[in-house]
């Protein structure tokens, strides 16, 4: 009945149904369109079928990439609703643009929600959830806090770094805009241990000066010691800041060290281990300076005050970025919700114990981890003691349907290497692994780098050879199988049955 009143409003209204489309026509009868009303598979079957297969990519293989996780199903009907529909530039109750009302309150309510979920006061923090990403979120900070050519200093990105803290290649090269546009200099691991040397650390940042001291990096798979950053940021002068892209969901589980305690400016992605869409979020602390403190940036007004706020949110918008993405923020409001449920808890400390599980089973087989094994969601595996390249064994994983990715290792001379692979547990967990299933999917590794091995060994580690041999390989397509019908057994979250 709604249907068929529907359709003679239309009709009253000039617009015309032919079967499942919608269109409008003017008074002379002349089609102005608005668009077919069909599902994506009849409107544009080619992305439909590719969408398809990526689909069961995903179900059928095993997901150790330790950015990337799964989302549930509310999540992803927020991200395809009518809400990427509105333009809504500036900050709820100020925007450009009339008509976002509900936007607002979408907008505010993640704010609310992004505060609770890590337990933090809006009268000392305040955030904003605007971001695309946690690259966007970072230059915010730099565009907002510091002036063109002004100091930063980070992890340095083979020792485990994110190249949006600042990253020169060995030649020169500068990759990270915010190598182009400030100057940035990495602080390192000891290539002995894997572990950050806080001592050379303190003793470059009291040289080099760094206006921001950032914390937190791509693949460091131990705790963050955040009151020794506070301390070394305080004798240089620095604002401290951690990127907690990858370990915000143990944060907010309370499943490890906790940033907000000690740091000045937190950026995180939404995605990742806090399971929730893809885009940036930034906290800054609002309010009264603490006296313990040394000078922070911006107090040269004499205020003891934090004066973040303006600076950030003005460099997020109008300065880095247009309209918000209002589907993603809405998204990103569910899952915030989910958050700060005892079950989500209760997941992130399965991810925890599935990593430790993963890091045993490879440890008991004479695997080579850097640290020794691992404090979060991730680990890394230096493959050089086999013989093997990141490279050659990502390749064969992805041929036998489990997606992990190659990363660069410091060897003991300093050098780098691309001779390893890391290994999150976040995605699996969400299909519910637990301990005993990621013992298997570490048997599952090493009948991967043991194929790897004998590739390598038969036709070489050049690219071309090695591609070459795996050409109708059957152990690939055997260990193929046993991972698919492994895979399968486990539900995805989203997803139809």
């Amino acid at each position: 009945m709604e249907n068929r009143w529907h359709r003679v409003l239309h009709l009253r209204n000039g617009f015309r149904w032919s079967g499942s489309s919608l269109k409008v026509s003017n008074r002379d009868g002349v089609q102005c369109g608005l668009g077919d009303n069909q599902p994506l598979c009849v409107a544009d079957p080619d992305v439909f079928w590719i969408m398809e297969k990526e689909k069961q990519r995903q179900f059928k293989g095993i997901e150790l990439i330790a950015s990337e996780n799964f989302v549930c199903r509310a999540v992803m009907e927020a991200l395809g609703s009518h809400l990427t529909n509105k333009y809504s530039e500036g900050m709820p109750g100020v925007r450009y643009y009339g008509g976002n009302q509900y936007i607002d309150e979408i907008e505010t309510l993640c704010c609310e929600r992004a505060l609770a979920a890590f337990g933090l006061d809006s009268e000392n923090w305040g955030v904003n959830v605007q971001p695309y990403s946690c690259t966007s979120a970072n230059f915010a900070i730099y565009t907002g806090l510091l002036l063109p050519g002004d100091r930063i200093m980070g992890l340095d990105t083979p020792s485990g770094g994110n190249t949006s803290h600042g990253y020169y290649t060995p030649n020169g090269r500068k990759v990270s805009g915010a190598s182009i546009f400030f100057e940035s200099l990495p602080y390192k691991v000891n290539p002995q241990t894997g572990y950050i040397d806080y001592d050379k650390l303190e003793e470059k940042a009291l040289d080099f000066r760094p206006k921001i001291l950032i914390c937190g990096g791509s693949s460091y798979p131990r705790e963050w010691e955040y009151a020794k950053f506070r301390l070394i940021a305080d004798k240089c002068g620095a604002v401290l800041m951690c990127d907690m892209a990858q370990i915000s969901g143990l944060v907010a589980a309370k499943e490890c060290a906790n940033p907000f305690d000690y740091c000045d400016i937190v950026t995180s992605t939404t995605h990742k281990s806090l399971r929730g869409p893809r885009g940036g979020i930034i906290f800054y602390r609002k309010g009264l300076k603490p006296r313990k403190r040394g000078l922070l940036l911006s107090q040269g007004d004499g205020s003891d005050k934090y004066d973040f706020e303006e600076e950030i949110n003005f460099a997020v918008f109008p300065a880095l970025q247009g309209g918000p993405h209002n589907n993603h923020i809405a998204a990103l409001a569910i899952a915030l919700k989910q958050v700060a449920t005892p079950e989500y808890k209760a997941y992130m400390q399965q991810v925890k114990k599935n990593a430790q599980a993963l890091a045993s089973a490879l440890l008991s087989r004479k695997c080579r981890l850097v640290t020794g094994g691992t404090d979060n969601h991730l680990l890394l595996w230096d493959l050089r003691t086999l013989g093997l390249t990141g490279k050659n064994f990502e390749v064969v994983c992805e041929m036998c349907h489990i997606t992990l990715n190659k990363i660069a290792i410091f060897d003991d001379n300093g050098t780098i290497t691309p001779g390893g692979v890391r290994i999150g547990t976040p995605a699996m967990t969400s299909r519910g692994c637990l301990e005993n299933d990621f013992q298997t999917i570490a048997g599952f590794l090493l009948r991967a780098a043991h194929i790897t091995s004998t590739v390598q060994r038969v036709h070489g580690k050049l690219q071309k050879a090695f591609l070459g041999g795996l050409q109708n390989n059957k152990d690939i397509v055997d260990l193929q199988s046993g991972i698919e019908n492994f895979a399968t057994r486990f539900a995805m979250p989203g997803f139809d049955a």
